[in-house]
Formats: C-alpha cells, structure tokens, sequence
C-alpha cells in the first residue's frame, strides 16, 4: 500500500487509529481516536475493549493528516493472523477514553498486587476440590469488571463449582481460560539467557515451528537445556537466523570435496560458514585457510595427485597404502598388512538365524531317559517306599496320640533332670546356689 491508497476521496471521513497492546496476553487492537495530536510509542491509554475497561500501550499509529502512515491494519493484519487468530484475534473496533494519568496507573498497580492474591486465592480452592489443573496467572480488569484466571491442565476439566466459588467470594464475573505452554512462558517468564525479555512476551506472534537441525546447522550447542526456553521447546530465536545459515552454506563447497587454490589443487578439510573461509589441505602435512572466491571447484583429484592415498608414515614402520580416496585411514586390504591371515570365508556359513535357533555357543540339552531304560541308577538316588494303608488317609500322618508315652519314665528324668513328673522343680536344683 502507497501513499496514495491512504488518502480517501472528498466527503469520506478518515479514520484515525492506532495499534494497542493490552492484556496479560498481549493482545493487539485497532483503536479509533480524535486527538488532535498522534500518540507516541509507548504511550499508556485507556481503552475501551469488549472485555471491559483496560489500560494498554501505544505501539504504532496510522492515518495522519497527512495520509502517511507507519503500518496499515492490512499488513498488521497479514502479519499477526497467522499466529493463532482463533485464540487471540486481532481486535478492530474498540474506543479510545483518555491518556493514562498518574492516578490510573497507581491503580493498575494496585490492581495487579491483588490480582496475585486472588491467583494464591484461587490455587487453595484448586487443592481443596483436587482439581487436576495448574493455576498459572490472574489477570484482573482496570474497570473491575471481570477477573481472568488462566491456569494449564492436561486435559478437559470441569470447574463450573470452582467458577462459582470465586464468583461468590470477589462478587463478579470470573473467566477460567485454559492456555497451553508457549502461552504460559508468554504470562509468567521474564527474561533469557540473551539478557532481553522473552521474545513471546515482548513482541512475537508467529510462532513457527523450530527443530534440531537448525541448532546444528549454526553450530550451537546440542544441550537441550541450553537451547530450550521457558516453554520446554527450542527457543524461537534459532530461527531468526535460519534463513542467512541457510544461504552462506549454499555459497560453501562440502568437505572432502577438490577444488583449486592460488597454491595448487587441494582437498575441502574444513569450513568456517559465518566468514566464508575454507580450510584447504593442500599436502600431507599443509593446510591453509582461503576465501571462498579464491577457491573453484573440482571434478576429482588432479593426475599426478597421490598424497591422498597413503596414511602418515609411523616411526619404525613401512609407509601403509590408503584404500580409495576418502577413506580415514583404513587400508586397502588384509593383503597388505604382515603376519594378518586373509579374511575368513563366510559363504558357507549357516544363516545368523540357525545359528540363534540352534543354541550356537550354548550347551546341548541332555536328552530325555525313559523310564524302562537299563540305565543303572545309583543307590543315593533311590528312596525307600513304604506300603500304602487303603485305609489310611493320605493326607494324614502317621503322629503319635497324645494319651500315648512317647518314652519310658527314665528317659524323661535323663532327659530332663531339672523338673519331675509333675512338673515342679526337683530338689537337686534346690541345693544348687
């Protein structure tokens, strides 16, 4: 849109407006006024919204006398729907009440120390009726018209008696707004790593998607509790910068791979991205750094090339041959190592799957003796058997009866000196200290 696309034609009124941000979400809206004079950024309005009366900060304005302007509601628009404009819809129809005075934001303050209460207010209840939910942040209204509780749960919960509580203990209208984990870091965080205030707290509303590769490919470290926000996910800011690695990294050729140098052919050893230099390995023992616009790429090793084919001579030992160009170090074949036998054939091996099936490295199982074998048993392992009483009880024992003497008189005195048939003590043990 042009200069030109803002101005209207004769008899159509120009709309002044300018972009708000209220809320604890931060929300955005169109906001229509008639000063005389342009409010600057960051200004403190009143305002007036479908959820009531709200204090909010000036962040753009459009339409001047002029019919310039700094954004226009399409390309805020084009820009902020993408987000989510389900759950947080751009606003376009509130009005404008009065500049924030002295006493206003003396009140938002006082507004927002007992909305932390009301929060700790609402946390109790939680625990007294076991709700399965987490209250994150209450968010109480400048006008005093509603109080919005937000908390996050892992699934649906029914709080209509928790609504009612609150509804009688403040006197007004309560609103119970489940939100997820980006939006709780957008309530309750304050500042990262970086220093600066969290970028979905502060500005940020597209939250694309981040993954591992960007991480890797700007060659950050790979400690996701280093990389992550206040979210759990990956900070949004890898992908600030996803799009220039993306470019310098076309422009660099891929390790390992020819090219020519002011100094002779050499191989691709390292890549620095952000400064657009490669290290090239030039001999065995050279390497230099060049720019990228000093180097051109090769199909292959120039002829007469070999230093790539053979592996650093060891003190005390022949140099080894290389295998084909690219190998780290490996040797081209047993062939060429002394004293190491030719690799094993292993074409008429049985399949890897017999040999698990039939115990391979495992003892065989002694068959099974069947039971008219002539194998001779030993004495040890026989046991005595007794003959059966058909009527007896199996599960009876044969136990003595208890009227019965389990031994003579004489070997009870033997057995038991200290006591006599009744019972009582024997004199014997009387005399004895």
């Amino acid at each position: 849109m042009t200069q030109t696309d803002a101005q209207k034609s004769k008899g159509q009124k120009t709309r002044r407006l300018m972009l708000v941000r209220y809320g604890k979400m931060g929300l955005l809206g169109w906001i229509e006024h008639n000063e005389p004079e342009v409010p600057k950024t960051p200004t403190k309005v009143v305002i007036k919204t479908t959820r009531g009366l709200e204090l909010g900060e000036v962040g753009g304005s459009f339409c001047y006398k002029s019919g310039q302007f700094k954004s226009s509601p399409e390309q805020v628009t084009t820009y902020y729907n993408p987000s989510d404009p389900k759950e947080h819809p751009i606003v376009d129809g509130g009005t404008f009440v009065r500049f924030a005075t002295e006493e206003d934001l003396r009140e938002a303050e006082h507004l927002e120390a007992s909305a932390q209460e009301e929060a700790k207010t609402c946390m109790k209840f939680v625990r007294e009726m076991n709700l399965p939910m987490k209250i994150i942040e209450a968010e109480h209204l400048f006008g005093g018209e509603r109080i919005i509780v937000y908390f996050s749960s892992g699934g649906r919960v029914d709080f209509r008696d928790l609504v009612r509580r609150l509804a009688k203990e403040y006197q007004t209208r309560i609103e119970l707004r489940q939100v997820g984990s980006r939006d709780e870091a957008r309530l309750i965080s304050d500042f990262e790593s970086c220093g600066q205030e969290c970028c979905c707290r502060r500005f940020l509303k597209i939250l694309d998607p981040v993954n591992m590769r960007m991480a890797k490919l700007q060659k950050a470290t790979l400690d996701p509790s280093k990389i992550s926000g206040h979210c759990g996910r990956l900070k949004c800011c890898l992908r600030y910068e996803d799009e220039i690695y993306k470019i310098l990294k076309e422009q660099l050729p891929r390790k390992n791979s020819w090219v020519q140098t002011p100094k002779g052919p050499g191989r691709i050893f390292d890549t620095q991205l952000l400064t657009q230099q490669v290290v090239v390995q030039l001999d065995e023992n050279d390497r230099e750094t060049f720019s990228v616009k000093e180097v051109s790429p090769l199909a292959g090793p120039p002829e007469g090339v070999t230093w790539h084919l053979f592996r650093p001579p060891i003190p005390g030992q022949p140099p080894q041959q290389q295998g084909r160009p690219g190998d780290r170090g490996r040797s081209s074949g047993p062939q060429n190592r002394p004293g190491q036998n030719q690799r094993r054939d292993r074409r008429d091996r049985p399949p890897r799957h017999e040999d698990r099936r039939n115990g391979r490295n495992a003892y065989e199982p002694e068959p099974p003796v069947p039971m008219d074998s002539d194998i001779p048993v030993e004495e040890s392992e026989l046991r005595p058997q007794q003959a059966e009483d058909p009527n007896q009880d199996p599960l009876v024992q044969d136990v003595p009866e208890f009227n019965e003497p389990i031994g003579n008189e004489g070997d009870l005195q033997e057995d038991n000196p200290g006591f006599s048939d009744d019972g009582s003590e024997s004199s014997q043990d009387k005399d004895q200290p």
